[in-house]
């Protein structure tokens, strides 16, 4: 099969891990932790989640002129990722994401986004060429919104499928979306997007209605542990999140978000694509860390194949 080209326009950072027994209170310190670091970004994990499914991949960001960003720039290369278009700021530091842990797998983030607020349109044009020649393009909401809107008018520009997974959840124009051939919102962001809580399949309806509204495409509803709810032409209704001992949530979304990318560029059926992305962040979630926690192809495929036995 065709490696698929994807190109990922978004976020990248280092991150601070720390498991925790549980959270501190206002004030409180909490000790026991187990520290760790870990390349991360929504942005970097989606195009490390889309390279390990089997995509070529062409990464656009902005890292700062430090260490964490040097040793960020290595990581993509490691990966082979065409890191080309990921400049680096003088003026500020590499974005850094500050993770707590709980041994149920859940977690608490803050992120300081640091160059990520740096990325411009202007980055973006430089990768042009690599849109135009791309079988889709990827976008979170971990960099200026302005920018996101012009790669995501410029991919559309050139007939592109574009994937938005509008994280962290934050208002945007609706214009933005008329031009998302889908949209992956977990249950926060869909309730900023849309003011609907998800309390049940009826409000799950009525938030797909209320994106479709403004303009959206096909909808996946990532749900945590119950799975996902999916919108599509083609296939509509729930996909069951697979039974695992998780260790680590923190990349479950970007990784669902990656690897769906590439399973509707290879051609893959909407549930076909959804299911192979669902098992990958099922995957995702047994191990500690972003993108050490991301699996590879034949590990999803493995997995699929066990479930379905």
């Amino acid at each position: 099969m065709k490696r698929p080209n994807i190109v990922v326009i978004g976020s990248a950072t280092v991150d601070l891990i720390n498991r925790l027994p549980r959270l501190p209170k206002e004030g409180e310190t909490v000790t026991g932790g187990v520290f760790s670091t870990a390349p991360g970004g929504k942005g970097a994990n989606q195009a490390v989640a889309a390279v390990r499914a089997g995509a070529n991949v062409c990464f656009v960001g902005k890292v700062g002129n430090d260490d964490y960003g040097r040793k960020s720039l290595e990581a993509y290369e490691r990966e082979g990722i065409n890191a080309r278009y990921v400049s680096i700021d003088e003026s500020s530091a590499t974005g850094i994401g500050v993770i707590f842990v709980l041994p149920s797998g859940q977690n608490a983030i803050g992120v300081a986004l640091g160059a990520n607020m740096k990325l411009t349109p202007e980055d973006v044009q430089k990768a042009e060429h690599e849109i135009e020649n791309s079988d889709l393009v990827l976008f979170q909401l971990e960099t200026p919104i302005e920018t996101v809107t012009y790669g995501v008018e410029l991919a559309s520009k050139y007939g592109k499928r574009v994937v938005l997974n509008p994280a962290p959840a934050q208002k945007v124009e609706p214009g933005l979306l008329k031009h998302c051939s889908v949209i992956t919102p977990n249950e926060s962001e869909t309730e900023m997007l849309t003011d609907i809580a998800l309390d049940g399949e009826a409000s799950m309806v009525s938030a797909v209605k209320a994106l479709e509204a403004m303009g959206a495409g096909s909808v996946v509803l990532t749900l945590g542990s119950r799975g996902v709810y999916v919108h599509d032409p083609s296939f509509r209704g729930f996909v069951k999140a697979h039974e695992v001992v998780a260790v680590d949530a923190t990349a479950a979304g970007d990784v669902f978000s990656g690897t769906l990318a590439v399973a509707l560029a290879e051609g893959k059926t909407f549930e076909s694509a959804v299911r192979f992305a669902n098992a990958a962040a099922g995957l995702s979630v047994t191990q500690l860390g972003a993108q050490p926690s991301i699996p590879r192809r034949g590990e999803i495929e493995r997995f699929l194949h066990e479930r379905r036995a």
